[in-house]
């Protein structure tokens, strides 16, 4: 870590830039009718600050599981569990959420905040060791994968949410738990992929994300006409 501004600064930059990228693209999806841009705000900087409440568990799971498998499971798990709270106590009893649609984008937006503040962290070893380009290309990897992921795997949560509105108890809980656990499974087989993986087999994780990226956008208007 460095106390150094200007570094701290570009990290920041290259980190919540992709972020809100991506945070653009998903809401002009839903034009007709814009989630209030405070709350988003509100969502995304919340998410941020889940990095800091995951970071002591993830070091806690490492120190504790011996099976790095697990470990990628773990990880994975705190952190979909740690956003879809995050967004449950933004808007526990608000009257927000108005339509199946709105949940998909409050949590792909606590997701996009999660990683803007993830990749920052990523980025400042290589910028403060001058390695800036190597920062650069780290932060347009992860553009592409990582934020990506984040985005995806708590889209499919809200998907789940956002159709468990027209159920009713038992079922309606079973869709959640489902969402959780799908959200789960992609962002491990994602990370275990990553690590293990070599140069081809990279490009072929990142097509495999982008196929359930398209697979979330099919998803998401499926939500949106249930209205």
């Amino acid at each position: 870590m460095t106390n150094d501004p200007k570094i701290l600064a570009l990290a920041f930059l290259g980190g919540i830039i992709p972020s809100l990228l991506w945070l653009w693209f998903w809401i002009k999806e839903e034009e007709k009718k814009p989630e209030p841009k405070g709350i988003l705000t509100i969502i995304f900087i919340v998410g941020m600050l889940a990095v800091v409440l995951v970071l002591p568990i993830e070091r806690l799971i490492q120190a504790n599981i011996s099976s790095n498998g697990w470990q990628l499971v773990l990880w994975a798990s705190a952190e979909e569990i740690i956003k879809y709270l995050a967004v449950i106590a933004i808007l526990y009893r608000t009257n927000c959420i108005k339509e199946a649609v709105d949940w998909p984008i409050y949590l792909i937006t606590v997701a996009l905040g999660f990683a803007a503040f993830e990749n920052t962290l990523f980025l400042i070893k290589p910028i403060r060791d001058g390695e800036t380009i190597v920062g650069l290309l780290t932060g347009q990897l992860r553009f592409l994968g990582s934020t990506l992921l984040h985005a995806v795997s708590s889209g499919i949560v809200g998907v789940a949410l956002g159709i468990s509105m027209h159920f009713h108890g038992l079922k309606r809980k079973w869709y959640i738990l489902a969402g959780l656990l799908l959200a789960i499974a992609l962002h491990s087989v994602f990370n275990f992929f990553i690590i293990k993986s070599s140069g081809n087999d990279f490009l072929n994780v990142f097509a495999f994300l982008w196929v359930v990226t398209i697979i979330l956008m099919l998803l998401f208007e499926k939500v949106r006409r249930i209205n």
